[in-house]
């Protein structure tokens, strides 16, 4: 099989109560519950929508031992009504909390930047080696005991590296970066096989698209180097609501998928949890189809990074290629009529003569099989390994398929192709889509990928049991009063565990704070403190003008 061709990584499998992931089982869909996890009757009835909408696995939050204690109660419950799914606890910052789901959930979440160090305090600060090494044995020490308790109940572990939560240890080496959140996870997983604990799942997660697949790709080749394959669930943390969070998680997610990556994975979307489900169900679908793909053969070009791969090098044409931004080639952008077609489904020696007797000439590379993104991938390599430098355009052609499905598929698609270096540009085509309806998704999908800024980018959490506020509405009164910020980043988070530290990409803050108060950021920093949420989104927007970053609607 070809680099391109689409095949499972091989990990090895893990119970989570009654549902096996990773190895050759399907790939398994989650989502979480925004309930309080003491309101057992309402996370109850919560955790049967979510299943009924397809979900093997639920997770809950617990922040304290009496919530994690109540996860089992929840647990209890669903299986007295004949529902087996199996509920993970998720734990920030509270080891007993940890110990106390291990004896009453199937699997529990926790993530290595908080379990032992206090984490996210954003201090720079220097270890030498001895000291460095004492606070690795520190880790083993602290976590040790806990495998042990897992190992006595049956629980599965999921190790959750979160962007922005790093130890200050992580960070005093490796700062906030794709190496650092691979060593978080690494510290652990060393622990994990001293101790010989193989029921371990790992998650690495970023709100950030090109960070999070850099960083997933960097994990396997660390763990293949020291001969570790535990299965990996995908998620992309904060992705927002609609079409944005559709579009976000399609292109992080659907690209390490179609490598192989991934044995479950989670759409976080700040909507009702079941929602999630339908998007996650046509991702997965979308992907698994590629097994039954014809091979599309082919290798990567010299020098190709396949962990964080360049633009691929082009000149220009018409304003396509070499350094431009990339274009979006439709009737609301730009219109080309002399190019060459090639076919990448054909037989590739005599397209690529084609492009080399037409020197001049931008190619339009399409595909109409089932892996249409990797025969695409496979013919431009095939052209730079012949020294062919036209700018390349591919263009797929989604037919009658429904909008719905076209979102997600052309995310995945050409956020794929967009994350390995074919950045020129991009034409979608739908006969169910406005020109555009076609035009707003390819600049979603550009912004995804971070390459093209087009509208204003909402860093905002799914919400849990720890949000003291109506999530959903706040997002969008925020959109309401800043949607036309182009180009800015606003944070959107229901509480402090996870707000400073995942959205600290963002220029801008919104963060629960106690009930009824919110607090507001400046990037990492906290500006205004515990304010009434009445007050908030004038304040979010004076301070917005304050730094200079306003514009008038």
């Amino acid at each position: 099989m070809g680099v391109f061709d689409y095949k499972r990584r091989y990990s090895t499998e893990v119970k989570i109560g009654g549902v096996a992931i990773g190895a050759d089982n399907p790939i398994a869909l989650q989502s979480m519950t925004n309930t309080s996890t003491m309101d057992t009757e309402g996370s109850v009835a919560q955790c049967l929508r979510i299943a009924e909408a397809g979900a093997s696995i639920v997770r809950l939050t617990a922040q304290g031992i009496r919530e994690a204690e109540n996860i089992g109660r929840i647990r209890g419950e669903l299986r007295r009504r004949g529902v087996e799914v199996p509920l993970v606890a998720d734990i920030h910052f509270n080891p007993k909390a940890a110990f106390a789901a291990a004896e009453v959930t199937d699997k529990v979440r926790i993530n290595p930047g908080n379990f032992v160090d206090p984490g996210r305090t954003f201090r720079k600060l220097s270890y030498t080696d001895e000291e460095y090494q004492a606070e690795i044995e520190r880790v083993e020490q602290a976590f040790a005991p806990f495998i042990a308790v897992c190992k006595a109940h049956g629980t599965a572990i999921r190790i959750g590296v979160n962007h922005g939560s790093l130890s200050d240890r992580i960070m005093s080496r490796y700062g906030d970066t794709p190496a650092g959140m691979v060593e978080s996870a690494m510290e652990f997983l060393r622990v994990a096989v001293k101790h010989d604990f193989a029921d371990v799942v790992i998650s690495i997660k970023a709100s950030n698209v090109v960070v999070m697949v850099e960083t997933v790709r960097r994990l396997v080749v660390a763990m293949d180097a020291e001969g570790m394959h535990f299965p990996l669930h995908l998620g992309v943390t904060e992705a927002g609501d609609g079409e944005d969070g559709r579009i976000k998680s399609a292109v992080g997610i659907g690209t390490l998928l179609a490598e192989g990556i991934g044995d479950t994975i989670r759409v976080s979307l700040s909507e009702a949890p079941e929602n999630e489900l339908p998007v996650a169900a046509e991702l997965v679908g979308y992907i698994a189809r590629r097994s039954e793909a014809a091979p599309v053969g082919g290798e990567y070009a010299p020098d190709y990074d396949p962990v964080s791969p360049d633009r691929r090098e082009s000149f220009e044409i018409g304003g396509i290629g070499a350094g431009r931004p990339t274009a979006v080639v439709n009737p609301l952008e730009l219109v080309i009529t002399d190019y060459l077609q090639a076919d990448a489904d054909a037989d590739v020696m005599l397209e690529l003569d084609k492009v080399r007797n037409n020197p001049g000439k931008i190619v339009v590379v399409e595909s109409h099989g089932l892996n249409a993104s990797g025969a695409i991938q496979a013919f431009v390599h095939a052209m730079s390994r012949e020294g062919l430098r036209n700018p390349v355009v591919p263009r797929i052609d989604y037919g009658d398929t429904a909008m719905e499905s076209v979102l997600v598929r052309a995310s995945v698609d050409f956020g794929t192709m967009l994350m390995n270096g074919m950045r020129d540009a991009v034409w979608i085509e739908s006969d169910v889509m406005s020109d555009q309806e076609l035009y707003d998704l390819s600049l979603g999908i550009l912004q995804a990928a971070r390459l093209r800024f087009s509208k204003t980018e909402y860093i905002a959490c799914p919400g849990c049991g720890r949000t003291l506020f109506d999530l959903q509405a706040t997002l969008k009164s925020v959109k309401e009063a800043t949607g036309h910020l182009k180009g800015l980043k606003i944070g959107v988070m229901g509480c402090i565990v996870n707000g400073p530290g995942e959205m600290a990409d963002a220029d801008y803050g919104y963060v629960g704070a106690a009930a009824g108060n919110v607090s507001l950021y400046k990037g990492k920093e906290c500006v205004k403190k515990n304010i009434p949420q009445s007050d908030a989104i004038p304040m979010l927007i004076g301070l917005i003008k304050e730094h200079g970053d306003w514009v008038d609607p």
